[in-house]
């Protein structure tokens, strides 16, 4: 009998410790595909971001590679080297100034088929874009190959790509004349924690798929399409007046909060974001987000008035408006700027002069390069 009942207590001693077992084996699975979920987030994101833009016709899948040359396996990431960590966003209040911005006069050099963001080393498979900005943008264009290129900017140090949809009238291309105010600002309350873009950040804002609703109620939106005393239109007006100095014109703002990590992601976007409002007044980056950098807004004018019923953009309506952005700024030149304007709070031209405060100086010489 005490055999007996030593045998029941040696099994039951193995089913629990292979209970045991069990839990913890269970446990530790858990939590490795935690870590696991929680390290592959970011791209997760991207990737399903990336699949509703490709729904939407405008981004390629990640799952169809097309290498370039500052994404040599296609897969959509390009990593920050170094990328930025320890950084939490700030909330704190700086001395109050009503300005912190510089801008970036640049002009429209030339118009084609391509897009070296979205599709890279492709042509023709993008709409008509108009690019503003460094002169060899094409859709072959890498950091290296911009830094090596000229810039239809004031700035020679902005070597940066701009672009956005072609503007028609009818079938007539219609382009901004002259340099297009590029505004450089503080998206966030604390205007001074603003640092300049790493080298090689890219992103799109906006979407030519978004509908009229998305259009006026995207967080970049400013005032909509405008002419004359028209404002607020969220696709091109019947008309404007008829008299030469009205233009049609658009403001909108990017994302000016990014994510340390990646230079790029498969849908061209998720590393950046927008800051977010706290407190009365207060905009903040995220925490998923937390590096401030400059507020890029474009304020663009196409010299057409009139009956507007023929105007149209190579994506479509007036609300499939979006555009494109890749940093090729000389390093010190764009430091320069952000620390004279930005972070010291003043309302500079594209030499880094603010006329209201003439004893500031200027972050730029006459020529518009550093002294």
């Amino acid at each position: 009998m005490a055999e007996r009942s030593s045998r029941i207590t040696l099994v039951t001693a193995l089913i629990v410790a292979t209970a045991l077992a069990l839990v913890v084996m269970g446990l530790t699975a858990v939590t490795n595909a935690g870590a696991r979920t929680a390290e592959a987030a970011p791209r997760a994101a991207g990737e399903r971001a990336a699949a509703s833009h490709v729904m939407q016709g405008h981004v390629m899948a990640a799952a169809d590679p097309v290498p370039s040359g500052d994404d040599p396996d296609g897969d959509g990431y390009i990593p920050a080297n170094p990328p930025v960590t320890g950084v939490e966003p700030s909330a704190r209040i700086p001395a109050p100034r009503y300005f912190h911005e510089f801008q970036a006069n640049c002009s429209v050099g030339h118009t084609g088929s391509v897009d070296p963001i979205v599709y890279p080393g492709q042509t023709g498979k993008s709409h008509n874009h108009t690019f503003m900005g460094n002169d060899t943008t094409d859709e072959n264009s890498t950091t290296a190959s911009l830094g090596a290129g000229g810039t239809a900017c004031k700035a020679p140090g902005d070597l940066s790509a701009y672009w956005m949809p072609t503007l028609y009238d009818g079938d007539r291309e219609v382009r901004p004349v002259g340099p297009q105010t590029i505004y450089y600002k503080a998206g966030v309350t604390d205007y001074t924690s603003v640092r300049p873009f790493p080298k090689g950040l890219r992103f799109v804002v906006g979407s030519p798929t978004q509908t009229a609703e998305q259009f006026r109620n995207h967080p970049g939106k400013v005032e909509g399409w405008e002419c004359g005393e028209s404002y607020n239109n969220f696709d091109f007006p019947a008309s404007c007046p008829t008299r030469p100095d009205v233009q049609l014109n658009l403001r909108m703002q990017a994302p000016s909060c990014w994510d340390g990590k990646y230079l790029d992601t498969p849908d061209h976007q998720v590393h950046m974001a927008y800051p977010r409002a706290q407190g009365a007044n207060q905009n903040v980056c995220p925490p998923s987000h937390p590096v401030a950098l400059p507020m890029i807004e474009f304020k663009m004018a196409w010299p057409v008035n009139g009956d507007m019923s023929q105007v149209r953009l190579a994506s479509g309506t007036g609300h499939s408006f979006h555009y494109d952005f890749l940093n090729a700024w000389d390093d010190a030149t764009l430091g320069a700027m952000v620390e004279h304007c930005v972070v010291g709070g003043l309302q500079c031209d594209a030499r880094g002069y603010d006329q209201n405060h003439p004893g500031e100086g200027a972050a730029l010489n006459e020529n518009y390069e550093l002294p």
